[in-house]
């Protein structure tokens, strides 16, 4: 069994390695910028359908509010961009509104260690605070999706009208501006970003599969299938999810962050209703619960809707929403619980290879069953 264990987190490290220098390398010098540019804003966005399988998925927590913290993570970067000036010098909009002097809460932008911490911290105590007010409450389905529905209707309404100190519906722009001395949106610094984007990715996707792999991650998967049963086994849940979307929520701020700066701006759009329902839409096409189906549903979902809206740019909408009919009703689990549960196996049993027991996980690795199966086989 241990062989096995072993050959199996070679086989995951040679694939991730592999894909890492297809993307790192290969891409970036087959690719023109601007598909280029495509392709390292969906994989930031993959980073998000990561924490959101992580919540739903494995927990069971479906929230359709996760564009709060995806902005929060887009609006710390920015700011930090927005003050890369001349000292004394305030950002172009604020001179608009007659704001004479930096507000106090962007003072620790300046600082770029501070920044990236708040990316990740500030997302992260946001979500906490939300999931604890909620999950003391034990308010959990629907009704918790519609709760941070909302949460993100609030915080829209709120970032929107806040033009004395966050630019209001216009965003803050960041393509514009200089980081580490180098234009943001230049070929350069997008390279660059690009790059951090997949190195993100790969971190997040790593974490993710550590959380879930162990005894925590099957103790999400026990409040996903039986909540009740878990508090009864002497655990307290509430706990237990308050962390788990606090983690969610600071992966949405790296994703936020990394979209930003490839986008070129950040605007309270990001918190509109359709866009989280989107990123819960990637997780569904991919397949919950399988980390792989987020980043796979992610890339085919935007790849496709781009292809489709530059092709069709009339009816576009349509194939998405074909698309989406097609997953719940014929693949309820997504691409990748599809070949799994159905595909893989048929692959095998006509390459006429044994098909794996059906009864609990790694059964037919444990080295007792294998030693009594050896003794029928002779008898």
């Amino acid at each position: 069994m241990i062989k096995n264990q072993h050959h199996k987190l070679l086989t995951q490290i040679g694939i991730i390695t592999t894909i890492t220098l297809i993307f790192a390398i290969i891409m970036p010098l087959t690719l023109p910028g601007f598909r280029l540019k495509l392709l390292g804003r969906f994989l930031s966005l993959a980073i998000v359908a990561l924490g959101i399988d992580l919540i739903w998925g494995y927990t069971g927590l479906l929230s359709l509010g996760h564009g709060i913290f995806f902005a929060l993570g887009g609006y710390t970067l920015a700011m930090h961009l927005k003050l890369q000036l001349p000292e004394g010098e305030l950002p172009e909009f604020f001179t608009l509104y007659g704001v004479e002097k930096l507000p106090l809460f962007w003072q620790p932008f300046h600082s770029f260690p501070l920044t990236i911490l708040a990316i990740i911290i500030f997302p992260a105590i946001v979500a906490a605070i939300l999931g604890y007010l909620v999950f003391k409450n034990r308010i959990k389905g629907v009704y918790f999706s519609i709760l941070t529905q909302a949460a993100l209707l609030v915080f829209f309404n709120f970032f929107n009208g806040q033009q004395k100190l966050i630019n209001g519906t216009n965003g803050l722009k960041t393509d514009t501006e200089k980081f580490f001395g180098i234009l943001a949106g230049s070929d350069q610094a997008q390279l660059i970003f690009y790059e951090v984007t997949i190195i993100s990715l790969i971190a997040t996707y790593l974490i993710c599969r550590w959380l879930t792999s162990g005894r925590f991650g099957r103790l999400l998967i026990a409040i996903r299938d039986d909540e009740t049963r878990v508090r009864f086994s002497g655990y307290n849940p509430t706990e237990f999810k308050v962390l788990v979307f606090a983690i969610s929520g600071a992966i949405a701020g790296i994703s936020g962050a990394l979209y930003t700066v490839q986008s070129g701006i950040v605007t309270p759009s990001y918190m509109e209703v359709a866009f989280s329902i989107e990123m819960v839409i990637w997780v569904a096409v991919g397949g919950r619960g399988t980390l792989v189906g987020a980043i796979l549903g992610t890339l085919l979902v935007n790849f496709g809707r781009t292809f489709l809206s530059e092709q069709f740019p009339q009816i576009w909408l349509f194939f998405q929403g074909v698309l989406f009919l097609l997953v719940v009703t014929i693949l309820p689990n997504g691409i990748v619980g599809w070949w799994q549960e159905y595909a893989w196996l048929k692959l095998r049993s006509l390459l006429g290879l044994s098909q794996p027991l059906m009864t609990y996980p790694n059964v037919d690795e444990n080295p007792e069953v294998q030693l009594e199966k050896e003794k029928i086989e002779k008898e």
